[in-house]
C-alpha cells in the first residue's frame, strides 16, 4: 500500500494540481500534501490554502481508488472541506489522476 511518499510523487507525476488554486489534503498526524495550482508543484508542504481538506490517509487512498465516493464521504462526516467549496468540487479531477495499488 503507498504511503504519504509514494502519493505525493504520484500525484506530482500526474500534475494532480488545479490552475492558480492552492488545494491542501490534510491527512491529521500522517501529514500533508499540498496541490500548489499556482507554482504548478505537489509537496508536502504545510501552508495555507484555497481549501483544505481533512480526511484520513486511509480514506484518502479509497477515494482514490474509487472505493468511496467524496459525496458519501463528506456527507458521512469522513471527509471535512475548509475554504472555498468550488474548488473542492473539482477534485473529481485531481484523484482520477492517481493510480493508486
Amino acid at each position: 500500500m503507498a504511503d504519504l511518499a509514494e502519493v505525493t510523487r504520484i500525484m506530482a507525476a500526474g500534475g494532480a494540481w488545479l490552475p492558480g488554486k492552492r488545494v491542501k489534503f490534510d491527512f491529521g498526524d500522517t501529514g500533508v500534501i499540498l496541490l500548489d495550482g499556482v507554482a504548478e508543484v505537489v509537496s508536502n508542504t504545510d501552508q495555507d490554502a484555497d481549501t483544505t481538506i481533512r480526511i484520513s490517509f486511509d480514506n484518502f487512498k479509497k477515494l482514490a481508488k474509487g472505493e468511496l465516493n467524496a459525496t458519501t464521504a463528506f456527507m458521512m462526516g469522513k471527509l471535512k472541506v475548509a475554504g472555498d467549496m468550488g474548488v473542492a468540487m473539482q477534485l473529481q479531477q485531481v484523484t482520477s489522476k492517481l493510480k493508486l495499488a
